[in-house]
Formats: C-alpha cells, sequence, structure tokens
C-alpha cells in the first residue's frame, strides 16, 4: 500500500490537515482561549525579549519551536494563605499549583484545535533533578514581561488585582502573536514592610536586600536538601536508638508528611502579610492597625521550629526577635557540582550582618581541574564577585584544589582536613575565618 493510499493519510487529506500558523496569530484569540480554560490574567511576550535573554536557551531544551511566551497567572483564596495552620496553607498552595498546571494543559489542548503549536511548562513540581538548573523556565520575569505584575520586597510577583496571591504558569508557543504586552507602569508593592515583620528569619530586609540562603533554609526544609540530609542520617545510624538521637520526632514526620502528601512550606508569611493589590487592599487601608492584629500577629506569635544554619544571621533574627519560637539547627542541604556553581551560590549565601564591618579584598586561585582565579570583595553588606581574574588589591589569598574546595562546600571533607592536607591555603587565619563565615556551608 503506498502512502497516498493508506487511510489515515486519505482521511485527512479529505478534512483538510492544519497547519502550523506562518502568520502571526491574534494575541485576543490566544488570551481568550488561556482564559475560558482557567486563567485568570494573561500574557504575551516575544520569544527574544531582551529581558528573558538568559532563559532562552533553557527553554529551547523545554520546546525548541518556541516563538513567544503566554504568562498565565491563577489567584489563590487569601484567608486560607493566612491561617497559622501550615496544613491549611500548603494545601491551598498546593492545590493552586495543581489548578495552574491544569490550566495549562487545557491551554495547549485548546491551541492544539486551532493548529497552534504549543507546550506548558511544570508551573512548580517536579523539576530537572539531574541538571545544574533545575527550574528550566523561570516564570516570575516573564509572568513581569507580560504585565502580570511587578516584583516586590519579598520577591514575589505582586499582581496589581489579586496582589501576592497568585501562582504563575507558562506556555510556550509555536507561533509568533500580532501583540506583545508590556510590564505595567508602576510596582504595587506599597513598601509596607510588613513582610519584613512577619519573615521569621529575617530574610527581607528594610532596605530591599534579601538573604536568600536563609529563606530557602527554612522556607523549604521539607523539600530536597532536608531530605538528602535525612537519608544520609539514616544510613549513619547505628540502629533505633542512634537514629532517634539523630532525628527529631517531628523531623521523621516531616519527612512522611513529604513523601506521603506534598513537601510543605514552613512559612510563606511574606505572601500572607502583603496587602497590596486592588481586590487585597480594602481592609488595609480601612484599619492598618487591625490588618496587624488579624493578620501578621499571628504569625509573628507562632510558636513553631525555625530551621537555621548556626552561627548565621538568621539565626540572630530568631534569637533576637522571636525568642518565643524553637531554633533547630540544619545545614543548607545545597550541593556546589562546579566552580561556576560555587560562584553562583556567593550572591544567594551571602550574610550581610556577618559581613558587618568588614572591608575584604579576596583573591582566590582554584587549581587542578577547572582551574580558574576569582576575586571577592567584601564592603560591610555589599559583594562584589570578580570571575576570571585577580582585581584590585587583596588582603586576603586563597588557594585551594577545586575538587577538594567543592567537596568542602558539600561537606564531604571537613575543611580543616582539606587544610592539613594542603588542598586549602590561605594569607592569614583570621581573615579567612571573616570570609567563611560571611558564606556558611
Amino acid at each position: 500500500m503506498s502512502l497516498d493510499d493508506h487511510p489515515t493519510v486519505r482521511a485527512v487529506r479529505a478534512r483538510g490537515s492544519r497547519h502550523v500558523h506562518d502568520v502571526p496569530v491574534p494575541s485576543e484569540l490566544i488570551k481568550r482561549i488561556a482564559r475560558e480554560c482557567g486563567a485568570d490574567d494573561v500574557g504575551i511576550i516575544e520569544f527574544d525579549r531582551a529581558a528573558i535573554a538568559q532563559q532562552q536557551d533553557f527553554i529551547r531544551k523545554v520546546y525548541g519551536r518556541t516563538r513567544s511566551l503566554l504568562a498565565i497567572a491563577c489567584h489563590m483564596n487569601r484567608e486560607p494563605v493566612r491561617s497559622p495552620s501550615r496544613s491549611v496553607a500548603n494545601e491551598e498552595f498546593h492545590s493552586t499549583y495543581d489548578h495552574v498546571n491544569e490550566t495549562a494543559r487545557a491551554i495547549v489542548r485548546a491551541l492544539d484545535e486551532h493548529g497552534i503549536p504549543s507546550c506548558n511548562s511544570v508551573a512548580a513540581f517536579p523539576m530537572e533533578m539531574d541538571l545544574p538548573r533545575i527550574m528550566m523556565v523561570q516564570h516570575k520575569p516573564i509572568a513581569i514581561e507580560a504585565g502580570l505584575g511587578r516584583m516586590g520586597i519579598h520577591r514575589s510577583v505582586i499582581h496589581p488585582k489579586f496582589g501576592s496571591f497568585v501562582l504563575l504558569g507558562t506556555i510556550l508557543l509555536g507561533c509568533e502573536a500580532d501583540a506583545y504586552d508590556q510590564p505595567i507602569d508602576y510596582n504595587p508593592c506599597l513598601e509596607c514592610k510588613l513582610c519584613v515583620a512577619a519573615c521569621p528569619v529575617g530574610a527581607i530586609k528594610p532596605d530591599g536586600g534579601f538573604d536568600f540562603l536563609s529563606c530557602h533554609t527554612h522556607n523549604y526544609h521539607d523539600f530536597l536538601g532536608n531530605f538528602a540530609q535525612w537519608v544520609e542520617k539514616v544510613a549513619d545510624a547505628k540502629d533505633a536508638r542512634d537514629y532517634r538521637a539523630r532525628v527529631p520526632r517531628t523531623e521523621t514526620l516531616n519527612v512522611w508528611q513529604s513523601l506521603s502528601f506534598k513537601p510543605g512550606y514552613k512559612a510563606a508569611y511574606c505572601i500572607s502579610a502583603c496587602p497590596a493589590g486592588e481586590d487585597v487592599i480594602g481592609p488595609f487601608l480601612s484599619d492598618r492597625d487591625g490588618h496587624f492584629a488579624d493578620v501578621v500577629q499571628p504569625l509573628i506569635a507562632k510558636d513553631e521550629f525555625v530551621y537555621v544554619i548556626p552561627d548565621t544571621d538568621a539565626e540572630d533574627t530568631v534569637t533576637r526577635r522571636f525568642p518565643h519560637k524553637k531554633v533547630q539547627h540544619v545545614t543548607s542541604g545545597r550541593h556546589t557540582g562546579s566552580i561556576q556553581a560555587y560562584i553562583f551560590s556567593l550572591s544567594l549565601a551571602f550574610q550581610r550582618g556577618r559581613a558587618r564591618g568588614l572591608d575584604l579584598v579576596t583573591h582566590l586561585r582554584f587549581t587542578g581541574a577547572s582551574a580558574l582565579d576569582m576575586t571577592v570583595t567584601i564592603k560591610g553588606r555589599d559583594l562584589q564577585v570578580v570571575p576570571g581574574r585577580h582585581v584590585g588589591e587583596a588582603g586576603l589569598f586563597v588557594t585551594a584544589d577545586t575538587k577538594a574546595w567543592l567537596s568542602v562546600q558539600n561537606r564531604d571533607v571537613e575543611l580543616a582536613d582539606a587544610i592539613d592536607a594542603e588542598l586549602v591555603s590561605y594569607s592569614d587565619e583570621k581573615l579567612f575565618a571573616a570570609y567563611m563565615r560571611c558564606f556558611p556551608l
């Protein structure tokens, strides 16, 4: 049988096949389909938008035919998110994430019926755990460019109508649109600093700074990092009694719940406290003290475990501002797979409090595999990292074998052992200790 005579070929040709759009598709058609499928707000941007240039190679790996991007927002129910009961708040987060993913799938199916090729990306989890970049499509920058809001001081997108109570998704379109959206011309953030007040680890700074490591260590404690640590503790334990000495009962139950249901966010109080957005701001405008008493104060007053890395800014915050909360010491749980990843991690792990009063230029030289020179300048709460060369007059010189340094970062090798083996050396012990305190493990 020839291809032309095949029943499938004849049936398709008889009804007329759909063609991929070679001309721009009406943006209003795409937006209407998205809204009908469940999106509360939508926006479209061109693939070559300069603001997302760093994402383009990763987006192509998800869908190589991408020519434009459809950003969608689905809003959450506010009161459950604001509940001090994490089971209630987390159910709202997870249910809305499921809704975003289901909406994205429905959009792709509906677009296909119109002959528009597209691919939905994942709103939250699962992620690409085998790759250096686990989140292939970063939704926040795309949503901002598409006019769905602006970044607040708490590092979440604030929608002009729904405020901080939105979750985002992105559909990669295999066509161009006839019109594209632009960022909104104002920031809905009120700069009220209630997110600063509510954050149990002080990750959000009043001046706009953000301590990613402290936020990640506590809020995402039940996610990947802690699970990997828990497995290692199980492996190291001699028997049940030794395991119980290593792992508090609450941690065992946390792991069980994360595996049985879904990992739970420990805080997200910054979103709960936020009064921004047209649909949200009313009670705050009419009674600011009442908003603080009803929404923010219960989160501040909650008696809970707060997970911190020892000797960090987060530990200082809990003991100073929230003495009624219980400090639980943990490690970061992150894995640094390359020297480039180490360079990237410095800005995320930098502890401004530990750097207070420090004025230090450090020249680092990594030898062996992935040899590299770099300069790290710490001037109080400011950090500058220059990879590839030594800049300025250094107060501290550090030389390290690349593999050994990464092993130290991943807690596979003790720093003291690496120094004793002459795999790590430094010019000044006191300054080296000050440098390491700024980037906890």
